[in-house]
């Protein structure tokens, strides 16, 4: 990526200002600012280690996250890129303001799913009632669950997709992403079994030559090559099945809490 932004400001360069700490969050997070562009910062040093994540950092699978979503050309993750801050080098990443008004997740009555949503799964919220847990059926979301798919999002939470006023869809916090072994957990399962796109087709086989190309390149400063093979056989296995996929081996397939 490129270090300047259309008005000029040196995103890795210029100072980065913090305002506060952004709570609750697992790891050390900051909402910040460079020269007026405001950012969420995440340092490396800040990270908590995870032992089924045992190589590189969150960081820099947050990076590789946003390289993976500028190749499909779906612009699911927001921008993102590595940089010194106040506390070390860490993930930088513009923020994006959701739409309040907006749900593209929720928690809604059991047999009352919305017209336009998918059901996922039924439980039971904090007063014991039945709830079911939904997502919109819209192409900017579907998009992120095929770009969750190719990258293993091993928690897409509902909390992690932001919904713009204008329909977008923004997806975040991709630190557990990219692992060899199947570790797929999210909330977006509603198309489970659906066949494939033909645009969804087209977009995972253009990331199989790239990752012969320039994202492969790219990538391999952020994973381990294990993991950019990974990458590569997720695709190749999905293409083959030609549906979007359902959870399979031993792994929770909802990531918890699920918001």
């Amino acid at each position: 990526m490129t270090s300047t932004d259309p008005t000029g400001v040196d995103l890795v360069e210029d100072e980065l200002v913090l305002h506060g700490r952004i709570m609750p969050a697992s790891n050390a997070t900051f909402l910040g600012e460079i020269a007026g562009v405001k950012v969420v910062y995440k340092p490396v040093a800040g990270e908590r280690p995870l032992w089924d994540f045992p190589d590189g950092d969150l960081a820099s699978r947050e990076v590789a996250a946003y390289l993976v979503s500028q190749a499909t050309g779906w612009d699911v993750v927001p921008e993102t890129w590595l940089r010194m801050g106040p506390h070390g080098v860490g993930m930088v990443q513009r923020w994006r303001e959701p739409d309040p008004e907006q749900a593209a997740v929720e928690i809604v009555a059991v047999d009352e799913v919305p017209a336009g949503y998918h059901h996922v799964f039924d439980g039971v919220d904090g007063r014991d009632l039945p709830v079911s847990l939904v997502h919109e059926d819209t192409l900017p979301l579907r998009r992120m669950a095929v770009f969750d798919v190719v990258v293993n999002n091993a928690d897409r939470k509902g909390g992690h997709v932001l919904e713009m006023a204008d329909g977008h869809r923004y997806g975040v916090d991709h630190g557990i992403t990219f692992h060899h072994e199947n570790k797929l957990r999210t909330v977006l399962w509603g198309w489970l079994g659906e066949p494939l796109r033909a645009e969804e087709v087209e977009v995972v086989r253009r990331l199989r030559t790239a990752l012969g190309e320039e994202l492969g390149e790219d990538l391999s400063l952020l994973l381990t090559d294990q993991e950019i093979h990974a990458i590569d056989r997720r695709c190749a296995r999905l293409l083959d099945l030609g549906v979007m996929p359902g959870p399979h081996g031993g792994m929770p397939a909802i990531p918890w809490p699920p918001f």
